[in-house]
């Protein structure tokens, strides 16, 4: 049944996944009913010069994972990760995406940081290792420029789906993963597209990533226990620990979607984005643009607060977002955020930057689907501002048809996405 504005409704009907801890949608959901945790000492390069050595790292082989040689060749590391998260957002959704109208079907993804891996190991060759004051271009791969223009992204995953309609690249730093998925469904709503593929992918795990958060002492210096650094909520937590990864989606009108006897993993029935122009990375404490976010979300998803079965939280691990967000709970949803579970799935696969939004997205859906809220893993002693039930440790079985999940991030960013079984209201 259509929204009774006529507005047109938009499903979730196909997931992809690209984590630390496993890849694809079942070992991602595995790794946080687990309650394991995927942080570990950083591999990729040496981490001993830095402040932080930790990092949720995904075993990700582009060749494994079904890429050719070429383009594994052509594509930075987090455009790999998009475009193998699309291949199994679609094969998943069941869609036969050749007998789409191509000018129909469009691509949004998000990325806070673009090709960070690709650049910096590109300036390191031409560079000599820094040597070099003027670069020898010579020594670049070919396709560099497709490195250091993100919009790169979005074009491979429209070329490996056969995408020719709307198709572009949200960065809006840590909330990118929310805001693309926002974008996807205001295009079919508005009616520019009847499908959208969209997520976010980042892969920030570099020498220079790590040392601008160095800088400002965001991530963790608890070398010495990578498996147990990342504790969002908790009152020992000093720090977010960085991660990667990506997660896509297949979102059609669900109208259509039920016509093709589709499974539906959810709705997404509101979404809203703020900006607190407070400090660029700084965060008021009463929350109140988060809470805003919220309130607009929930108004467009037509729920009240109460509604509201499971939050996903933001959860990074750090004291300032920790309370912000709280206190943006309690102020949007009153009482009832008392007796809502909340947790942080960055416990476990860490915070991958503009692509967090999605994957916690995906993890909000699947919480839905089997009705299983996952844990905030390394939560033993909460901070006593920090009074809401975050489902410390253990997954818990729980009945869940509406979730919000919020995200916030650098410069201000504040989003919340309501995603909600759509057959809830017609029950």
């Amino acid at each position: 049944m259509s929204a009774a504005d006529g507005r047109r409704r938009v499903a979730i009907t196909g997931i992809g996944v690209i984590a630390p801890g496993g890849q694809g949608t079942k070992e991602f959901w595995k790794l946080l009913t687990d309650g394991r945790t995927a942080t570990r000492r950083i591999s990729l390069f040496d981490p001993s010069p830095f402040r932080s050595q930790v990092a949720a790292e995904a075993d990700f082989d582009g060749e494994l994972s079904g890429l050719t040689p070429q383009e594994v060749r052509r594509m930075d590391r987090a455009a790999q990760f998009a475009v193998v998260g699309a291949r199994e957002a679609v094969a998943d959704s069941g869609l036969e995406f050749g007998t789409l109208d191509p000018h129909r079907t469009g691509v949004t993804i998000g990325s806070a940081v673009g090709a960070t891996t690709g650049l910096d190991q590109e300036y390191r060759t031409v560079s000599d290792g820094g040597r070099l004051e003027l670069v020898d271009h010579t020594y670049a791969v070919p396709h560099l420029y497709g490195y250091m223009v993100p919009s790169s992204f979005a074009t491979e995953v429209a070329w490996a789906v056969g995408a020719e309609g709307p198709t572009t690249v949200i960065s809006t730093g840590c909330t990118s993963g929310l805001d693309a998925v926002g974008f996807a469904v205001d295009v079919i709503r508005e009616g520019t597209a009847d499908v959208m593929v969209a997520g976010a992918t980042d892969a920030p795990i570099s020498p220079i990533t790590v040392a601008c958060f160095d800088a400002i002492k965001a991530t963790t210096p608890r070398n010495d226990d990578p498996e147990h650094a990342s504790r969002p909520f908790d009152a020992s937590r000093n720090g977010f620990v960085i991660g990667e990864g990506a997660a896509v989606f297949v979102l059609e009108e669900l109208e259509s979607a039920r016509a093709r006897g589709a499974r539906i993993y959810a709705e997404v029935a509101g979404f809203a984005t703020r900006s607190n122009a407070f400090h660029m990375t700084g965060l008021r404490p009463d929350g109140v643009e988060m809470a805003e976010a919220i309130r607009v979300a929930l108004d467009e998803a037509r729920l009240a607060a109460e509604d509201i079965d499971y939050i996903n939280a933001h959860g990074s691990g750090t004291k300032q977002n920790d309370r912000h967000e709280t206190a943006a709970f309690k102020r949007s949803l009153g009482e009832h955020a008392y007796r809502t579970p909340v947790s942080s799935i960055k416990s476990m696969v860490g915070h991958s930057l503009g692509a967090i939004g999605s994957i916690e997205i995906a993890a909000s859906v699947l919480a839905m689907a089997h009705d299983v809220v996952p844990p905030t893993a390394n939560l033993h002693r909460p901070d006593p501002e920090c009074d809401l039930d975050y489902v410390p440790l253990t997954a818990r079985d729980w009945k869940t048809d509406a979730v919000l999940s919020v995200g916030s991030g650098f410069g201000g960013f504040q989003s919340a996405v309501v995603l909600a079984d759509p057959e809830r209201g017609e029950r």
